[in-house]
């Protein structure tokens, strides 16, 4: 690893070997434009199909990148295959990003421009491109999660981030509270922003979200994360 790399590009799949070619040269083509030295890793969730091969055979073919493989044991879900990729990360700048081509990957730059306001920037999905259950299911969820943290954040569902990694290690990600890493960003201290980004319909695959996992289930993690809201303190210290 180049111990220059800045940049750090997060992409957790499961089930997604269709997509993964597409994205890889979409990244390609926004990196082309940019000046610094990276990487992008690939987080193989437990796929059943052969996304992990597909990601070993693109870290062959596009070798003028620097590309990672990472593999879990098994399917933890979304929270833990972005902690792993976060761990894994050397750049001083960390990118996260979905594998279903939903995220749009020109949208890097725009999250990076806007990262000199603040520690952390969070995209807003405008114009979903997903069903009526969907959006439904989300709004109702945001309310709810506002509600109970008196916060308001427009969209925490967005995966495409971008995040100072000095932050990153500072914060401990459990399964389930990427829903909730605005607030938790916060409790370290982050200076969150939010920008628009842009949204896409998914081609290829199925959606890993339903009813249970994006409304019913996340509550108790949602009275989890209040209690630690409640109880987190953030304080500075010196030796005199």
């Amino acid at each position: 690893m180049d111990e220059r790399t800045s940049l750090s590009i997060v992409v957790p799949a499961y089930n997604e070997e269709e997509n993964l070619p597409v994205l890889l040269r979409e990244i390609d083509e926004v990196l082309a434009g940019m000046p610094q030295h990276s990487e992008v890793i690939f987080v193989d969730d437990g796929s059943t199909d052969s996304t992990l091969e597909v990601m070993m055979k693109l870290k062959d073919q596009f070798q003028r990148r620097c590309i990672r493989v990472l593999s879990l044991d098994g399917n933890y879900g979304l929270s833990a295959a972005l902690d792993a990729g976060f761990r894994s990360a050397k750049g001083d700048t960390v990118v996260s990003l979905d594998a279903d081509l939903q995220n749009d990957p020109h949208d890097i730059p725009k999250l990076l421009e806007h990262l000199k306001e603040g520690d952390a920037v969070i995209g807003i999905r405008t114009k979903r491109q997903d069903s009526f259950v969907k959006k439904l299911s989300s709004r109702i969820a945001n309310s709810i999660r506002d509600s109970v943290l008196k916060e308001k954040w427009r969209d925490t569902g967005c995966t495409l981030k971008v995040y100072r990694r000095s932050i990153l290690e500072k914060m401990k990600l459990f399964d389930g509270l990427h829903r909730f890493l605005p607030t938790l960003l916060k409790m370290e201290g982050a200076r969150v922003v939010e920008v628009e980004v842009n949204h896409r319909p998914r081609m290829h695959g199925k959606s890993k979200y339903h009813l249970w996992n994006r409304l019913i289930g996340p509550l108790r993690d949602l009275f989890a994360v209040r209690w630690m809201k409640q109880r987190h303190f953030h304080y500075h210290v010196e030796e005199k």
